[in-house]
C-alpha cells in the first residue's frame, strides 16, 4: 500500500497553488498568441498585448497574473492503495496547503474567501477552505487537479435544466452576451451536460482542467458528436464578434470544453462555467516517494509580445481634472492617467451608502476625484503595491448614482456597465473608463504611491489614494451614455459576417 504523507500532500498543493498564481498553462499562452497575430480589432489587439505583457512579466517576477487569487477548487483521484497518513481529514490536509501557498510571505496571495455568507461576511484571512471534489479510483497514487478561480468569472457560471428537446447551443448564445465582459475574455467555456443539477456544474468545472486543443481538432474533424458540438460553440460564439474585454474583435474564447453524464429520461440539466484570462490550473500525481514540484516553463516559450502605451493616447492629469475635460472625451479613447486616484470596491461602497443614510461626514471627500475598483494583493519588497487588476464594475453600478451626487468624476473598472449606470452617468456628465482585466501586474507598475486614507478595517477593500503614472484605460462610457460594450461588438459582429472572418484556432 503507497502511504502519502501528510507533509507532501501539503507541500504539493502549495506549490502547485504558488505555481499557477505566475504561470499561466503554456497551452493557453501558445492559443492567446495564435489569437493576437490573428486579431483585426486595435482594442482587442492592444487588451491582448496588454494580458501576454502582464503574463510574462508575472512568469519572470513570480508574482500574482491577478489581484483575484481566486477560491480553490482541488479535484482528487484517490488510489484506493492509498493510506493518508495523518490524524486530519483530507479537506483538513488540502486546506493546510492553500494556507502555506496563501501565506507564502515571498508571494503571498490575496485572501478571498469569506465565512458566514449570508450575513458577516468575515474574511477567513488564509483563503480556506477549498472547494474539494474526491473519487475513488483504482490504483497506488493520488492524481490532483487545482485550480484558483477568480470571481468575475465564476459569477457567471450558468445553469438551465433544459427540456430534452431543447437546443443546446442555442441556450449557449443566448447566455454569453448577458454575460458580458466580466469574466475577462478571451478564455474557455466549460460545459457540464447530464447527471443532476450539481452534477452538471461539477462536470463543467472539471472539464476546465483540459488542455487548449481546438487547433488540433478542427484540423482532424470531430470523432463523435460532443467534438461536433465543440466545434459549432466555438465558431459562433467568436461570430458574435464580443472580443477580448468585450472591445469587439475575432476571439472571444479560445477553446470549448464539454463533459458529459447520462442523466433522467424528463431532464437535460446543462451547466456552463467561464475561464478567464487568468486561466489558473495545474495537475500533479503523488506516488509516495516525495512531495511533488511542478516544472516551470522557459520563458522563451512566450510570443514576443511588449505592451507599450498607444501614442495616440490621451495623458490627463488627474489632479486638475474638470468636468469639461471629462466631456471631451469619447466612447473608445485610449487614456494614460496620471495623478492621484481613489480606491473603492464593494465594502466601502456599502459602507459609504450606510453612513450616508445615517447623515455621517465621510472619511474622503470625492468632489473632482476619479475612483478605481480594485482590491490589490498585498505588496512584498520594494513595490509599491501588489498586483492591482481591476474588478467588475457591474457589482458597484447600484452605488453609481450616489457616488456621482458626491461629486465623483469618473470611475475605473473592468467590463461593461449596466443601463441605470449608464444614464447615470450621462445624466451626471461623467465618465466610466475600463482598464484591463488580467494585466494585475502590468497595471501595478503605473502606480507610484499608496496611501490607506479610509476604511483601514477592510483591508484589501480599504480606500487607498493611488499615485499613477501613464495608467492605461479606454473611454468605456463616456459622457453621453455611449458605451463601448454595446457598440463595439454589434460592430464586430456584423463585420465578422460580411467578410467571412474566423477566429483562429
Amino acid at each position: 500500500m503507497t502511504v502519502i504523507t501528510e507533509a507532501d500532500l501539503i507541500e504539493s498543493v502549495a506549490d502547485a497553488l504558488q505555481f499557477i498564481s505566475y504561470y499561466h498553462p503554456m497551452d493557453y499562452i501558445r492559443a492567446l498568441g495564435v489569437a493576437y497575430e490573428a486579431e483585426k480589432s486595435p482594442a482587442a489587439k492592444d487588451a491582448i498585448a496588454q494580458i501576454l505583457t502582464n503574463s510574462r512579466m508575472c512568469a519572470e517576477g513570480h508574482r500574482p497574473i491577478c489581484q483575484d487569487t481566486g477560491i480553490v477548487t482541488i479535484f482528487v483521484k484517490w488510489g484506493q492503495d492509498c493510506r493518508l497518513d495523518s490524524t486530519r481529514s483530507l479537506q483538513e490536509v488540502i486546506d493546510e496547503g492553500v494556507r502555506k501557498a496563501y501565506l507564502n510571505p515571498e508571494n503571498k496571495l490575496r485572501a478571498s474567501i469569506l465565512a458566514d455568507p449570508a450575513f458577516t461576511r468575515r474574511n477567513t484571512k488564509d483563503n480556506t477552505p477549498s472547494v474539494m471534489h474526491v473519487e475513488m479510483v483504482p490504483g497506488n497514487t493520488v492524481s490532483i487537479d487545482v485550480a484558483a478561480k477568480g470571481g468575475g468569472s465564476e459569477n457567471k457560471s450558468k445553469f438551465k435544466m433544459m427540456n430534452p428537446s431543447d437546443s443546446i447551443v442555442d441556450w449557449v448564445l443566448e447566455m454569453i452576451p448577458q454575460m458580458g465582459a466580466g469574466w475577462c475574455p478571451p478564455g474557455m467555456l466549460g460545459i457540464g451536460i447530464g447527471g443532476t443539477a450539481e452534477k452538471s456544474m461539477i462536470l463543467a468545472k472539471q472539464s476546465l482542467m483540459g488542455a487548449i486543443d481546438m487547433a488540433q481538432l478542427k484540423e482532424r474533424g470531430p470523432r463523435n458528436d460532443i467534438e461536433a458540438l465543440r466545434i459549432e460553440i466555438y465558431d459562433k460564439v467568436n461570430a458574435l464578434g464580443i472580443g477580448a474585454q468585450g472591445l469587439g474583435g475575432l476571439s472571444t474564447i479560445l477553446d470549448v470544453k464539454i463533459f458529459d453524464w447520462p442523466t433522467h429520461a424528463a431532464s437535460k440539466p446543462v451547466a456552463m462555467i467561464p475561464n478567464c484570462a487568468a486561466t489558473r490550473h495545474a495537475h500533479f500525481v503523488l506516488d509516495g516517494s516525495g512531495p511533488v514540484y511542478l516544472e516551470a516553463p522557459k520563458l522563451e516559450e512566450w510570443p514576443d509580445v511588449n505592451w507599450t502605451p498607444d501614442k495616440a493616447a490621451i495623458r490627463v492629469d488627474l489632479d486638475t481634472l474638470t468636468p469639461e475635460v471629462v466631456q471631451t472625451w469619447k466612447h473608445g479613447d485610449r487614456l494614460l492617467l496620471n495623478g492621484k486616484m481613489l480606491t473603492g470596491r464593494d465594502a466601502a461602497h456599502k459602507r459609504i451608502a450606510d453612513m450616508l443614510a445615517r447623515g455621517e461626514e465621510l472619511p474622503v471627500d470625492f468632489r473632482g476625484r476619479v475612483i478605481y475598483y480594485v482590491g490589490p494583493v498585498d505588496p512584498v519588497g520594494d513595490e509599491v503595491v501588489g498586483p492591482a487588476g481591476p474588478t467588475t464594475a457591474t457589482r458597484m453600478d447600484k452605488f453609481t448614482r450616489m457616488m456621482l451626487d458626491q461629486g465623483l468624476l469618473a470611475m475605473v473598472g473592468k467590463a461593461e456597465r449596466g443601463g441605470d449606470a449608464t444614464k447615470a452617468i450621462a445624466e451626471a456628465k461623467s465618465a466610466y473608463l475600463m482598464a484591463v482585466g488580467g494585466a494585475a501586474y502590468l497595471v501595478a507598475r503605473a502606480i507610484k504611491g499608496s496611501k490607506v486614507v479610509g476604511f483601514e478595517d477592510l483591508g484589501m477593500e480599504a480606500i487607498y489614494e493611488f499615485e499613477v503614472a501613464d495608467f492605461p484605460v479606454t473611454v468605456a462610457v463616456d459622457s453621453a451614455g455611449e458605451n463601448v460594450h454595446q457598440l463595439a461588438p454589434l460592430v464586430w459582429r456584423e463585420k465578422i459576417a460580411r467578410e467571412g472572418l474566423l477566429a483562429p484556432a
